[in-house]
């Protein structure tokens, strides 16, 4: 499967096996989702439990809320997650709460799904990865997959979840991984051993993170797309680094980062959102305060940069294969 046959198979799966899970957002039923990933699955569900709904965030998510206090797990799509704005009071303040305010009397299990990042062309408003902002937000877990295989298992997984779910799709990477080489060919995800996904239920633990490939010089956090242009330039520059998927945000693994880090004695932090106060950030903070006596070198981060998510200049933002390579000279002299 593809990423977003993946997406499809686990939203079809726990819509026949929990008659509570209800799917709605703009064009997911009859037209079957901007970018199909819930095509076919109105007919094979009915009107009542993939909808089409107006073109308002603020109410997806606020129907959400009160879908969710009243027993049912909706899975709200958020179109791009450039459009996710309008619905965050509503997220914030009221679906990353509820648990809290009600003493658990009322809990929330509502699966947020957004395409989000770049590598497609969409300019400043279908590019943006406003992850961070959501990792800020006590009461609400952040999932971002890299395979089609963990796409399928971490989705089940958001949905059985009692707590708010974001969960954020790279689009870049919906119909086969990619490298960072924007000019060279696509390569589809059935050459990749993420895309052997089983047909029927199966999950992954939300707060776990994936060891993609061992090392001992360098500790490599990323997650998305990123995960994909990592592998292929340390491949390609023969980088003994230890890269990890971190696939879950929030909560976030740091017992694996915690000891990856002791080991190689160096770590570098890779997301495409824009640096200042991104996710790197954090992940910068955390692994100081853990892994400082065992740092060689200072913690680097590759990022997208301070601006809006250039149209015309998008592979000069994008944190691709030049600018990861110039980072690992650095990190590993220093």
């Amino acid at each position: 499967m593809n990423m977003i046959e993946a997406i499809n198979s686990a939203l079809d799966i726990m819509l026949a096996k929990d008659p509570d899970v209800v799917i709605m957002g703009e064009d997911v039923g009859y037209f079957g989702g901007v970018f199909r990933a819930t095509a076919g699955l109105q007919v094979k569900h009915g009107k009542t439990r993939v909808f089409d709904t107006p073109i308002s965030e603020c109410g997806i998510i606020g129907v959400g809320v009160g879908m969710a206090a009243y027993g049912l797990r909706p899975v709200p799509e958020i179109q791009f997650a450039d459009y996710i704005y309008p619905g965050l009071d509503q997220l914030v303040s009221e679906a990353a709460r509820l648990r809290y305010r009600s003493a658990n009397d009322f809990v929330c299990p509502m699966t947020v799904r957004s395409p989000f990042g770049g590598g497609i062309f969409g300019g400043q408003t279908h590019s943006q990865s406003p992850e961070s902002l959501f990792t800020h937000v006590c009461g609400i877990k952040t999932v971002i997959p890299a395979t089609p295989y963990d796409a399928k298992g971490l989705l089940i997984a958001a949905i059985e979840d009692n707590d708010p779910v974001v969960f954020f799709e790279p689009k870049r990477i919906y119909n086969g991984p990619f490298s960072g080489y924007y000019d060279r060919p696509v390569e589809p995800w059935s050459k990749h051993d993420g895309s052997a996904v089983p047909e029927g239920y199966y999950r992954i633990d939300l707060g776990k993170a994936a060891v993609v490939r061992a090392g001992e010089a360098l500790t490599v956090l990323t997650y998305g797309t990123m995960v994909h242009v990592v592998k292929a330039v340390v491949a390609e520059h023969g980088i003994d680094a230890e890269i990890i998927d971190l696939r879950t945000l929030l909560p976030l693994d740091i017992e694996t980062i915690e000891a990856s880090v002791k080991k190689t004695g160096r770590c570098m932090v890779v997301h495409e959102a824009t640096r200042t106060s991104g996710f790197g950030a954090e992940l910068a903070a955390q692994v100081q305060e853990r892994c400082f006596y065992h740092l060689e070198a200072p913690i680097e981060r590759v990022t997208g940069f301070d601006t809006p998510y250039p149209h015309s200049l998008e592979w000069a933002y994008f944190p691709g294969p030049v600018r990861l390579a110039r980072a690992f000279d650095k990190i590993m002299k220093d």
